[in-house]
């Protein structure tokens, strides 16, 4: 059976780690926080001391960093993967960075014998903690066949969206400007119906069962009318971070994105204000800003 890796334990890299040893495959791992090497261990994974350490005891290695920079490091470094990984190992960038870096990484590991799977991931810290992400994945369809047991462990739908390192992140961006605008059109709404005195059950049982309705929308109603702002394993700065790069991509191509940019101020005002908050804590700015909130039920004093 193929060995894997994970580079980044966080709350979406644990997800990946626990599927793959859910799922029979070795699973050595490397996170920079204590805690999160504790927690894997815990769960029956292969502690490993660096980057190094994982490439040597894995044949496909999946690396959820957080930006392309850290990408990078991992992957191309003194002591990267691609110095360390048998010939014919894959890396599975499973991190969202910008195409153009991609592109870069692939074009660097040239000649080194180990292959790029260029397959950023949609789902959330609930698909991930569950094994059910959709994975948008590019690579040589053979590659892709050779390593597709390891991806099916972590995922529920897999996505072959181009052979091309950055057809993955492509696919990734323009699924971010939708999540976001949707995002940002219910936070505003949120605040509407908190302003207007309308309760966040009735709010929720009206857009849940409506055209409206979707996983989106939903998760982000739910959370808001119950005031879970922090914790819920959606942190504001990584949709921030994904916005960033789905309008930098659209700058560099020409395309208006009119919805995303304001979706992105949107984001960045929460993000300003709560920096440590998830998604949703953009709600608590703008009811903050008109003065009223929304809560499941009504409160006695609204």
């Amino acid at each position: 059976m193929l060995r894997a890796g994970v580079i980044g334990l966080g709350d979406m890299g644990s997800g990946l780690a626990k599927n793959l040893i859910k799922n029979g495959f070795a699973t050595t791992g490397l996170d920079l926080s204590e805690d999160r090497m504790s927690a894997f261990a815990a769960m029956g994974g292969i502690l490993a001391p660096s980057v190094a350490e994982v490439g040597a005891n894995a044949d496909a290695v999946y690396v959820m960093v957080m930006n392309g920079a850290q990408a990078k490091a991992v992957i191309l470094g003194d002591n990267g993967l691609i110095s360390h990984m048998t010939k014919g190992g894959a890396v599975v960038l499973t991190a969202t960075i910008k195409p153009s870096e991609a592109r870069e990484i692939a074009t660097a590991m040239e000649g080194s014998g180990v292959h790029l799977i260029d397959s950023p991931v949609s789902g959330g810290f609930p698909g991930a903690q569950s094994g059910a992400l959709t994975m948008m994945a590019a690579g040589e369809p053979s590659v892709l066949d050779t390593y597709k047991p390891v991806m099916e462990a972590v995922s529920k739908t897999i996505h072959r969206v181009g052979a091309q390192a950055g057809d993955g992140q492509v696919v990734k961006s323009c699924l971010q400007t939708l999540i976001g605008s949707i995002f940002g059109a219910t936070f505003e709404a949120a605040a509407l119906a908190a302003k207007a005195g309308v309760s966040g059950q009735v709010l929720f049982d009206v857009f849940s069962t409506s055209g409206a309705g979707c996983g989106v929308s939903n998760t982000a109603l739910e959370n808001i009318i119950d005031r879970k702002f922090e914790g819920t394993g959606s942190g504001i700065g990584t949709m921030h971070k994904d916005l960033t790069i789905s309008l930098d991509m659209a700058e560099e191509i020409g395309v208006p994105l009119f919805m995303a940019s304001t979706a992105m101020q949107i984001f960045h005002q929460g993000k300003t204000k709560y920096p440590e908050g998830d998604n949703w804590v953009c709600t608590r700015v703008m009811e903050e800003i008109v003065g009223a909130e929304l809560h499941r039920q009504k409160r006695k004093d609204t």
